[in-house]
């Protein structure tokens, strides 16, 4: 098996990841998607009760969310339809994914690419085993030749179902961190910059420390070097007080040539940073994320062709739980500090024959 990183990905290519914690889920899932996006292509993901996180990570990579919703170049599969797979027949299976690599194709997109939670068919609700859908899934792959990614998180699979889907698969992808705590995910995105994914609080300020100090001892010592040290705090969802002390006094200590620049911080951070004495730390620069667009208005279900439509009655999906992941909370499960911007909320778009975006629409 190759192993590439989700920007490497073509037509023809199915590809599958073992993602070892939450945001790194998300971190691959939205740079998969994203990158159809760039490349006009069609990008569908199959929705089980994940969908927010994912659009909220695109969005936090400034991706137009609400605009390539509107437009039908990325679309929404609900959970129904795609639980209603997995209770359906191969061949029904494949004859959807057809249907909707055609239907790109027919309204001009450059090409197809999906991805999804699809833990539901973990269980073989039909008798049916994952392998013989993904096998169909690859067959069309190569068929028609779009892109696919399978997400198989520890969350969702025992290791020995990762494992049996990992050896169907030819390649898997990369997505290297310099810390991942299943709390906290850092990654480096440049010489002096870095990303900041997920809860900040005891358990990881040392390595946050220590990831700063390290990173000004190298521009210190480069005089090719930014001078700028920045923290991409998009995704940081969360940040204690103790936390926030250590990010004001570490930017004190920076040397009057240097600077330590937060930028795209959430609102609960902000507020958190500000009481903590940022705006008297001369060599800290916060960076607020910018504001998200407007709310976008409901969309009904009802656009799901007859093939989607028989998919999902195809058992009771209405007796499911909800499929949440261990650890997490739901909306209403918030901190009062959460985050509840979603322009996205509400919005699918499940019309596999509505028409392009005009050209250039994906941003």
């Amino acid at each position: 098996m190759s192993v590439r990183a989700a920007e490497d990905l073509a037509s023809g290519d199915h590809a599958c990841a073992v993602p070892v914690s939450d945001e790194q889920l998300w971190e691959l899932t939205a740079r998969f998607l994203s990158g159809g996006l760039r490349r006009n292509e069609k990008v569908v993901y199959f929705d089980d009760g994940t969908s927010e996180q994912v659009l909220e990570r695109l969005t936090e990579d400034r991706m137009p969310v609400a605009a390539t919703l509107r437009s039908g170049q990325l679309q929404v599969v609900p959970a129904d339809v795609t639980r209603g797979a997995f209770r359906s027949p191969v061949a029904d299976v494949r004859a959807l994914l057809h249907s909707y690599v055609d239907g790109s194709v027919a309204q001009g997109w450059s090409g197809f690419r999906m991805t999804g939670q699809l833990s539901y068919g973990a269980d073989a609700p039909a008798g049916i085993p994952m392998t013989a859908y993904d096998a169909a899934l690859d067959d069309v792959v190569r068929e028609r030749r779009f892109t696919a990614l399978c997400l198989y998180d520890h969350g969702h699979y025992s290791q020995d179902q990762i494992e049996r889907m990992r050896a169907a698969h030819r390649e898997e992808l990369s997505a290297p961190a310099a810390y991942d705590d299943g709390l906290l995910r850092i990654t480096h995105t440049g010489v002096t910059a870095v990303r900041l994914a997920g809860e900040a609080d005891h358990s990881n300020r040392p390595v946050i420390h220590k990831l700063i100090t390290d990173t000004l001892d190298r521009a210190l010592r480069s005089a090719d070097a930014p001078t700028d040290i920045e923290l991409n705090l998009a995704s940081l969802r969360f940040l204690d007080v103790a936390g926030a002390v250590a990010l004001v006094h570490a930017a004190e200590e920076f040397p009057s040539s240097h600077r330590l620049v937060l930028g795209d911080v959430r609102p609960a951070v902000q507020r958190v940073l500000d009481r903590c004495g940022a705006p008297f730390a001369t060599q800290l620069v916060v960076r607020e994320a910018r504001q998200p667009p407007g709310r976008l208005p409901e969309v009904a279900d009802e656009p799901h062709g007859p093939r989607e439509r028989r998919l999902a009655e195809a058992g009771p999906a209405d007796a499911e739980p909800e499929v949440r992941r261990p650890g997490t909370t739901g909306p209403d499960e918030a901190g009062p500090d959460a985050v509840r911007e979603r322009p996205w909320a509400g919005v699918t778009d499940d019309d596999p024959h509505r028409e392009p975006a005009a050209e250039g629409a994906a941003g």
